[in-house]
């Protein structure tokens, strides 16, 4: 496991989580709308994830895991995740999105009963309470959490976890710029505020839209993961936002006491500096705190020779 350091007041996090979403996997390795190679974008964001040596305490998978949710897409997920989860020795937290299909998401993803019955659970975290939510209405791609959802949430919440509550779903309680997104917005937002308005819900992750996106909820702050499969082309007016083969992230989330941070880990294969390596990092920790702000911190006189 790599070092942890703290250089500054706050201490590392207690927690940390691998927040993915969308890759819309096909059967058979199918490109989506031929044209998105979903598998190897999916394959070079696992990568990515490997390659920042985070030690997660779960991976959470925000929804349209499957984007005609078939059987073999679903297959195909456990086979591409579940290895590096087991590598990690951490959960992934799966949940479910608009182009899931419920019964062969319990049923090949989940080892469940092929039912219509909401893809819902509670994780402990050494602590740290995650609660999938799932937003999917059979048949439609706009969100909704019905009453026996609710009601099952707000007894879930009645008793606070030691390091607080994420909530984890697909469509985010939120607005988005972008005008098409609405209509498939998520239905009965003031309900889910009165469930979770004064309890120890910390954070909302979330997906849907294939950008990342932050904002606030009933008080609570909402993270939205980009896609893995493709992004939306957000640089173009909002009227005419579409998608694009690049810009593909996930996030690093860092619990801390006061503070839960929302890393966006672009997935690229770019030429990147080697100067701020382990060895700088092991370099630093050997000093005093005013040592580093010297050696780090202060700029050099611009009248030295």
């Amino acid at each position: 496991m790599p070092a942890s350091y703290a250089f500054g007041r706050h201490a590392p996090a207690s927690h940390v989580l691998v927040h993915v979403s969308d890759p819309h996997l096909l059967a058979g390795g199918e490109r989506l709308g031929e044209r998105y190679d979903v598998d190897a974008g999916l394959a070079r964001t696992l990568a990515a994830i490997r390659d920042t040596q985070a030690r997660p305490s779960a991976i959470v998978m925000t929804g349209d895991l499957a984007d005609l949710g078939e059987p073999d897409a679903y297959l195909r997920l456990r086979s591409a995740v579940e290895p590096l989860a087991a590598e990690l020795d951490c959960p992934v937290i799966w949940v479910a999105g608009n182009h899931d299909e419920r019964p062969a998401m319990r049923e090949h993803l989940l080892d469940l009963a092929p039912t219509q019955l909401p893809v819902t659970g509670t994780w402990d975290l050494d602590g740290l309470r995650v609660i999938a939510l799932d937003t999917s209405v059979p048949g439609w791609h706009h969100g909704d959490l019905d009453p026996e959802q609710l009601d099952w949430l707000r007894d879930q919440l009645r008793k606070p976890a030691p390091h607080g509550t994420l909530l984890a779903m697909h469509h985010p309680p939120l607005p988005s710029h972008v005008p098409l997104f609405d209509i498939l917005e998520l239905r009965h937002q003031d309900e889910l505020a009165d469930v979770i308005r004064g309890t120890d819900v910390r954070g909302i992750l979330a997906g849907h839209l294939h950008y990342s996106a932050h904002g606030v909820f009933a008080g609570v702050p909402v993270s939205v993961a980009s896609a893995t499969c493709y992004t939306m082309n957000v640089a173009r007016p909002a009227v005419a936002v579409d998608g694009m083969d690049a810009a593909q992230a996930f996030q690093l989330v860092h619990v801390h006491p006061d503070t839960i941070t929302h890393t966006v880990v672009p997935v690229t294969d770019a030429p990147t500096g080697a100067f701020f390596g382990p060895e700088w990092a092991e370099r630093m920790a050997r000093l005093s705190p005013q040592e580093r702000l010297e050696a780090f911190s202060r700029k050099p006189d611009p009248h030295s020779a």
